[in-house]
């Protein structure tokens, strides 16, 4: 099994299940705090550099939600500006094995690349789990 760096929002009750369900595969997993992390464009990027600079962006952010940021329309430089300013902007979580990294959590995805044996996957381990709680609760905040 895998040992995973895992980078998430502490509190957050999407990357609490997604926790659970790679330690229930039999992974190990360092925990850190995506707003905590001394981030640099390089250590950023070594992360985000291989999707498409719309796909950087946590979708559940408010400044997202309220368009006041519109992913589409930036540069990767002006991306790598608000997310490096304001961490909740990066899409979650961020995952590294060795010196391989993903981000986000497509579970079929981790699966071929690290393993969920036996594992049965909930159809929405990749979402927010906040519709109905208060605003003090949001993963996006």
């Amino acid at each position: 099994m895998a040992h995973i760096v895992f980078l998430e929002k502490t509190g957050c009750k999407g990357n609490a299940r997604q926790k659970v369900l790679l330690s229930a595969a039999g992974h190990t997993l360092s925990v850190r705090d995506i707003r905590h992390e001394p981030w640099t464009r390089e250590q950023l990027l070594a992360f985000l550099g291989p999707l498409p600079v719309a796909e950087w962006f946590n979708r559940s952010a408010p400044a997202v939600k309220e368009g006041r940021i519109v992913p589409e329309a930036l540069s990767a430089d002006e991306a790598l500006t608000a997310l490096l300013a304001e961490p909740l902007l990066i899409r979650r979580p961020l995952l590294q094995v060795g010196d391989e990294r993903r981000v986000g959590f497509d579970a079929a995805a981790i699966d071929a690349w690290i393993g969920l044996p036996g594992i049965e996957v909930p159809s929405n381990i990749d979402r927010c789990q906040h519709d109905h709680e208060p605003d003090a609760l949001r993963c996006g905040d």
